[in-house]
């Protein structure tokens, strides 16, 4: 099973730019790329801020942008969107019976869980009382030969990024309680929000997180330092599921650098690596 993960899109209304760049026109060549090398891809996630001040207009922008794309894809909430624009907006949005947006889809032997950690008043995440007994519930209802991927806006643990951890999920205590049952069965967490390619492990789960397809996060580990905005490369993931494996690649899809085959069969190897004129190097 392939999947797609884009995370942090950032829309605005049309005609508009966020930093200094156009998220609509970024987001145009995530899906082009996507549908030139991945259609083979099972689903595409998008986990959340698909827009920055949660307009109409921006997510008929989204929308519109997603249309061409050659698979399925899930339309997930951050803090940036609203949650009432975006159900209006989105049938790709998944929502539970209490209006959030959250579900899951299964794909073969995995049931993806899209969870809705949006907190209108703040830019933190939230998890309420009816959220975290939605998720105890689905956990609890999946059958048992199922593994479990699990995505998200607001990671449930801090990343090092000091500003960025101030606004991540608030009742991470109440989020381990729930999925500690389940942990074992837990292949992968993705997540959003930070901007930034992470990936590592918390409480023994894995988990990602990539760069966005608007603006990035400045890496600065220092507790003291001013939040940064950059212009760094954007991302998507392709993610590649089976039976023993979740292997997890980020593509910084615009990406111009010079490409070259490692050896060339008409030359010497070693008067063809120590050469320039046909690296593009400098």
């Amino acid at each position: 099973m392939k999947v797609i993960h884009i995370t942090d899109t950032h829309l605005v209304e049309p005609g508009q730019t966020l930093y200094g760049l156009d998220p609509r026109k970024r987001l145009d060549a995530a899906i082009a790329d996507i549908n030139a090398h991945h259609k083979d891809a099972s689903l595409c996630v998008v986990t959340g801020d698909l827009t920055h001040w949660g307009e109409p207009q921006a997510y008929a922008e989204f929308k519109a942008a997603l249309a061409p794309l050659a698979m399925p894809y899930v339309a997930m909430v951050g803090n940036h969107d609203l949650r009432a624009n975006c159900l209006a907006a989105l049938d790709a949005a998944p929502r539970d019976t209490k209006g959030f947006v959250q579900g899951i889809r299964d794909v073969g032997n995995q049931r993806l869980v899209f969870l809705d950690t949006l907190d209108e008043t703040s830019h933190a995440g939230q998890m309420c009382a009816a959220r975290l007994g939605w998720l105890a519930e689905t956990l609890a209802a999946t059958p048992a030969g199922m593994g479990l991927l699990v995505f998200m806006h607001h990671p449930p643990f801090e990343v090092g990024i000091h500003d960025m951890d101030r606004i991540a999920l608030a009742e991470r205590a109440a989020f381990l309680d729930v999925i500690r049952p389940h942990k074992a069965r837990i292949r992968h967490l993705f997540h959003g929000h930070v901007h930034r390619p992470i990936s590592g492990s918390w409480q023994g789960i894995p988990f990602s997180t990539l760069r966005g397809t608007s603006h990035q996060v400045w890496f600065d580990l220092s507790k003291d330092c001013v939040h940064m905005a950059s212009h760094e490369p954007p991302a998507y993931g392709v993610v590649l599921v089976s039976t023993d494996a979740v292997v997890v690649h980020a593509h910084d899809f615009l990406d111009a650098s010079p490409r070259f085959p490692f050896v060339n069969p008409d030359m010497d190897d070693r008067a063809y690596m120590l050469g320039r004129d046909h690296f593009g190097g400098r």
